[in-house]
């Protein structure tokens, strides 16, 4: 399945040493390249570390795109579908495409003739993906941190993010750099992985991801511990609720999501506040009453209770 991209740029202490972007290799043993063994694959843990997810990345590119078809039984092509569609590309637009990996889904965004930058952490990736689609004229790839995002405010009608977010050190402030350089009005599409709500099912989904998917990936993949990882995020990402809870607090609107093949992956949409929208808000909160002074100059207090705080799921 398709393990996700986008990471922090933030370098750890040891960058130089295994959790480095280059090569790793056994410690304690010379790294001269005569006598030096295979370089040692990397392994990105739930810490996270920016290095060792970039060279994880790094290594599996050449055959990424393959390897998630296969350990994603063909599903992963139905979902960018769905993204796609959720994101409706068209003529004029320019799109940001978060995580974009060698820019399977920016293609499908780029043939609408809507402007695509495709950014991502990993500097394999983003090779490959250039080596494979430089002949696209509105497609640009950019190396990119989804946490301290290069562009200006309010540069994109759309950002998407597929399958990456959960590789982010810093989620939530990734949500809040994603609505800083989205438009007015703009939208957000997240693909991501999350938890079938039936029981019957989710435990065969379990079952599949720590006894199947790991004899799968040593067949297909480069780098199989890559895809051990991949299981260890999934089971420790949020569900579908809480995702969208982050997304409204990072001050998104219209958040509402969606279940694809059964829950295994959940499609989120949001839209950035309008102009008035932001307006309004920030006159509501001048008119608040301060509680150590009373309400404001003709604003009664209210004694209604708060309503809870719901999160629509589309159907």
């Amino acid at each position: 399945m398709t393990a996700g991209r986008e990471r922090s740029t933030k370098r750890g202490a040891d960058a130089g040493e295994e959790g480095s972007a280059g090569p790793a290799y056994n410690e304690g043993v010379s790294n001269d390249p005569n006598t030096a063994p295979d370089p040692v694959p990397h392994r990105a843990d739930l810490g996270k570390d920016p290095s060792r997810v970039s060279g994880m990345f790094d290594e599996v590119a050449p055959h990424y795109d393959r390897t998630n078809t296969v350990l994603s039984l063909g599903n992963d092509q139905l979902w960018r579908i769905a993204t796609t569609r959720a994101v409706a590309p068209r003529l004029g637009q320019r799109i940001l495409d978060l995580a974009a990996g060698t820019g399977a889904s920016s293609v499908s965004f780029a043939r609408s003739g809507a402007e695509v930058v495709a950014a991502d952490f990993s500097p394999g990736m983003i090779a490959e993906g250039k080596r494979r689609h430089a002949g696209i004229p509105n497609l640009t790839f950019v190396e990119a941190d989804a946490t301290n995002l290069p562009f200006d405010d309010a540069e994109f009608d759309t950002v998407t993010i597929s399958f990456g977010l959960r590789n982010v050190v810093e989620p939530k402030k990734a949500l809040a750099e994603m609505l800083r350089v989205t438009k007015p009005g703009g939208r957000l599409v997240i693909c991501e992985f999350s938890h079938p709500p039936a029981p019957l099912f989710a435990g065969l989904y379990r079952f599949y991801n720590n006894r199947v998917l790991p004899v799968v990936a040593k067949a297909v993949s480069s780098n199989a511990p890559a895809y051990d990882y991949l299981n260890e995020s999934i089971q420790h990402w949020p569900a579908q609720s809480k995702l969208s809870a982050w997304i409204r607090e990072a001050g998104w609107t219209d958040v509402a999501h969606r279940d694809l093949s059964f829950g295994i992956v959940a499609l989120h949409r949001a839209t950035a506040p309008s102009a008035a929208t932001s307006t309004a808000a920030s006159t509501a909160s001048s008119t608040t009453p301060n509680p150590a002074h009373g309400a404001t100059q003709g604003t009664a207090p209210s004694t209604k209770a708060p309503e809870a705080e719901s999160t629509p799921t589309e159907r």
